[in-house]
C-alpha cells in the first residue's frame, strides 16, 4: 500500500511553488541568453559591415524564441507550432548557408522536412480551430 499526500496538502503546494520558481528561472535564463545572442549577432553584422540573409534568418530565430518565452510568461502555455516555426527557419538558414556544399538530394530532403513541418503547422491550426478539445469536466 502506497501513501499519497492529500490533493491540497502543504507538500503539494510547496513542490508546485518550487517548480514554478525553477520554471521562471529557466525562462529568465533563456531570455537573457537570447538577448545576448541577439547583441552578438548585431555586433557581428556591424563588424562585418554588411547584412547577409543568414544573419536575418538567425535574428528571426531569436525573435521567435523571445515570442515563445513571452507567450509562455503571459499565458503559461506553449503552442506546439512555435518550436516548429523555429525549426522551419533553422532549416531554411542551414540551406542558405550551406547550399554550395550540399548535393541535390540533401537539399531535396531538407526541403521535404520543411514541407512536412509546414503541413504539421497547418494540421495543428486546423485541429485547434475546427476540432477543439471542448469543456473540461
Amino acid at each position: 500500500m502506497t501513501l499519497k499526500p492529500p490533493p491540497d496538502s502543504i507538500f503539494k503546494r510547496t513542490v508546485l511553488k518550487i517548480l514554478d520558481y525553477i520554471e521562471w528561472l529557466g525562462l529568465f535564463i533563456i531570455t537573457i541568453a537570447t538577448l545576448i545572442a541577439i547583441g552578438q549577432e548585431v555586433y557581428s553584422i556591424f563588424s562585418n559591415g554588411r547584412v547577409l540573409l543568414e544573419d536575418i534568418l538567425l535574428l528571426f530565430i531569436f525573435l521567435e524564441i523571445l515570442t515563445m518565452v513571452s507567450l509562455y510568461f503571459s499565458t503559461g502555455k506553449l503552442p506546439l507550432r512555435y518550436p516548429i516555426y523555429i525549426a522551419i527557419v533553422a532549416i531554411a538558414r542551414y540551406i542558405t548557408i550551406s547550399m554550395k556544399e550540399m548535393d541535390g538530394m540533401t537539399i531535396m530532403l531538407l526541403s521535404l522536412a520543411m514541407l512536412i513541418l509546414s503541413l504539421a503547422v497547418i494540421s495543428i491550426r486546423y485541429g485547434h480551430l475546427h476540432l477543439p478539445y471542448g469543456d473540461k469536466e
